[in-house]
C-alpha cells in the first residue's frame, strides 16, 4: 500500500507494535533453511537488532510483512499454521501465565481478551460468550487484507493453547477467516471441517460445554499476582485507535463482493456522517477513492497469485459488475490486462 504524508499540522498516529515472537520464529525458520535472510529484513524494516532483543518491539505492519516474505522464501503458503505448532507457548511470557493460572477455560479466554495488547497493539480481541464460546480478532492500525499468516498463527496457537490448558483434544466448532484460501487437509485435520475462509469477520468458537473445563494448572493465588502485574502493565500501553486510514480499509475488504463499498456505508460502519467522515479523511491528506483503488490494487495482485481464482471471480471480489470494467482499470494502472500479468 502506497504511504501517504500527512498535512503540515495533522497529528500522525503511532503505529501499534508487537513483542516480535512470530517475527523470530520466522527468522530461525528461515534461517534454518538456508535463506539469505538480510534482504528480507531489509524489505520488511527490520534489523538484527529486533531480532536478537526479545524486549525490542517490533511494527505490526513491519511483523506481517517480514511474514509473507518468508513465506514466500520458504515456498510455504501455510507458514504462520505451521509456526503456531512448534511455538513454546510460554515465550508469551506474561500473558500465558496469567491464562495458565486463570481456573476455567472462559476465565481463560476471558484475561486473554484483555491483555492481548501487552504482546500486539495491533489486535484487538472480543469474548464470545453464549450459546458457544470462543474469540473474534478486529486489526487496529493495521491493514487487515495484507496479512494471513499472522492471524493464522493466532487461531492456531489459540487451539493449542485451549488443548494445552484443559488437557483436552479440543476441537473448534467453527472458524472463519476474512483473507481467501483453497479448502487444505492439514487445516481441516487440525480445525474440524467448518472452517470458512472469504468469511466477513475473523473468529473462532467451541462448545458451551467447554466453558467451565477446568484449567489443569489453575493457582488462584499465583493468578491474582499476575493479573495485578497484568493490569499495570496494561496501564501503560497507550491507547491505540489506529489510522483512519486502516479502519477504512479494514471497512471496505468484507463489503467488496456485494458491491456495498461506498463511502455512505463505510461513513455508517464507522458511526459517523459522510460530511464527517469526509472532513476527516480530508484532514489526513486522504479520499475514499483513493484508499478504495489502492485497496483494489493491493488485493488485484494477490488474487492474481491465486491460480485457483478465475479472472472473472477476481472481478467479483474487487467489487467490479464485469469483468471488462475491472479489465480496463488494471491495464490504467499497470499497463497489462489480468491475463497478462499472470501469465508473467
Amino acid at each position: 500500500m502506497r504511504q501517504k504524508k500527512a498535512p503540515a499540522g495533522v497529528r500522525v498516529n503511532r503505529h501499534p507494535t508487537a513483542t516480535g515472537a512470530i517475527t523470530r520464529l520466522a527468522f530461525a525458520k528461515a534461517k534454518a533453511a538456508g535463506v539469505a535472510v538480510e534482504p528480507l529484513l531489509k524489505k520488511a524494516r527490520l534489523t538484527h537488532d529486533q531480532i536478537d532483543n526479545p524486549h525490542a518491539p517490533i511494527n505490526v505492519r513491519d511483523q506481517i510483512t517480514f511474514l509473507n516474505l518468508v513465506a514466500t522464501a520458504l515456498d510455504d503458503d501455510l507458514l504462520g499454521f505451521h509456526l503456531a505448532q512448534i511455538a513454546d507457548l510460554r515465550e508469551v511470557g506474561l500473558l500465558y501465565y496469567v491464562l495458565a493460572s486463570s481456573k476455567m477455560l472462559i476465565d481463560a479466554l476471558q484475561r486473554g481478551v484483555r491483555y492481548t495488547s501487552i504482546v500486539n497493539e495491533g489486535m484487538s480481541q472480543k469474548c464470545i460468550d453464549s450459546k458457544r464460546i470462543g474469540i473474534s480478532y478486529h486489526y487496529v492500525g493495521v491493514s487487515r487484507h495484507l496479512d494471513r499468516h499472522q492471524i493464522e498463527f493466532w487461531m492456531t496457537a489459540l487451539v493449542r493453547l485451549c488443548r494445552l490448558l484443559t488437557g483436552l483434544r479440543v476441537m473448534p466448532r467453527r472458524v472463519r477467516l476474512i483473507h481467501r484460501r483453497e479448502q487444505n487437509p492439514e487445516f481441516a485435520e487440525f480445525f474440524g471441517n467448518d472452517v470458512e475462509f472469504g468469511a466477513s469477520v475473523d473468529d473462532i468458537t467451541f462448545s458451551n460445554r467447554l466453558r467451565q473445563s477446568p484449567i489443569v494448572s489453575a493457582d488462584p493465588y499465583l493468578n491474582n499476582l499476575l493479573v495485578s502485574y497484568a493490569e499495570e502493565a496494561l496501564s501503560h500501553r497507550p491507547i491505540n485507535r489506529g489510522s483512519l486510514e486502516s479502519s477504512v480499509e479494514n471497512a471496505i475488504v468484507p463489503l467488496l463482493p456485494h458491491g456495498k463499498a461506498r463511502a455512505d456505508e463505510i461513513a455508517s460502519h464507522l458511526g459517523v456522517s459522510l460530511r464527517t467522515f469526509a472532513r476527516r479523511l480530508s484532514m489526513e491528506g486522504l479520499t475514499f477513492s483513493d484508499i478504495l483503488e489502492n485497496l483494489r490494487s493491493d488485493l488485484a495482485d494477490r488474487y492474481l497469485a491465486d491460480r485457483d481464482l478465475t479472472i472473472s471471480q477476481i472481478a467479483w471480489l474487487l467489487g467490479y459488475r464485469e469483468v471488462g470494467s475491472f479489465s480496463h482499470a488494471f491495464k490504467r494502472r499497470t499497463g497489462k490486462t489480468p491475463r497478462d500479468a499472470r501469465s508473467a
